[in-house]
């Protein structure tokens, strides 16, 4: 008796299978109704983010504007962002490839780099409080607050699906499953990272001249 283990695809589209034995290529989750809702959840925070930053810019043409200096810690954070967006991206290699036990350490890793990202993040927080910056009176301050803090609620909900998956992780079984749930998540943590990366480039280096010269109102 074949002693290989065919799993069906976790997303119940019937056209993939998947053998411990022959692993090959897990593509299973593309067009899963999950898959769908989570672009779609990301298509709907990207306009949020949009509009936030539109209000950042349009802000910044206001004579009580001063810029803030970033602080230093969030050269750290962003660095952590991109390490759990590589790791959960070999996680879900790994686990699509039937290889659970490293994708679970790697899925260890990749979670603990965005909690560590919160928690830089709001070391940064205190660095500026403590230089007398507060999150009222300056208009670029108060943006700085506000986006950073919902950027971070948005990956504190990504660490609760990254709990939630943990165990299937580890069990790997069903395995087509774990490789679903971690490759969903890898998705959203560059999701993630790609809307912290545009963030921190507007909150650190758009100026109020930049804009007028884009707009060519300057």
């Amino acid at each position: 008796m074949n002693t290989a283990i065919l799993l069906k695809a976790a997303t119940g589209n019937g056209n993939d299978e998947y053998s411990r034995d022959n692993p090959g290529r897990y593509r299973g989750d593309r067009g899963s109704p999950a898959s769908t809702a989570l672009w779609v959840f990301m298509g709907v925070v990207t306009a949020l983010f949009s509009l936030f930053i539109a209000a950042y810019v349009m802000r910044m043409d206001s004579s009580d504007w001063n810029p803030i200096a970033m602080p230093p810690q969030l050269w750290l954070s962003t660095a952590l962002l991109i390490a759990g967006s590589v790791l959960l991206q070999l996680a879900g290699a790994n686990a699509g490839n039937a290889r659970f036990q490293r994708a679970y350490a790697l899925f260890i890793a990749g979670g603990v780099c965005a909690a560590a990202f919160i928690g830089v993040q709001l070391w940064g927080w205190q660095q500026l409080l403590a230089e007398r910056v507060p999150m009222a009176g300056n208009p670029a301050a108060s943006f700085f607050y506000l986006l950073t803090a919902m950027h971070g609620l948005h990956v504190a909900g990504g660490l609760i699906a990254w709990m939630a998956s943990m165990r299937s992780v580890r069990l790997g079984a069903p395995g087509l499953q774990a490789a679903w749930r971690v490759r969903l998540c890898a998705r959203y943590w560059h999701f993630l990272l790609a809307v912290w990366v545009v963030l921190f480039g507007a909150l650190g280096w758009l100026t109020p001249e930049t804009v007028r010269l884009i707009c060519g109102t300057g």
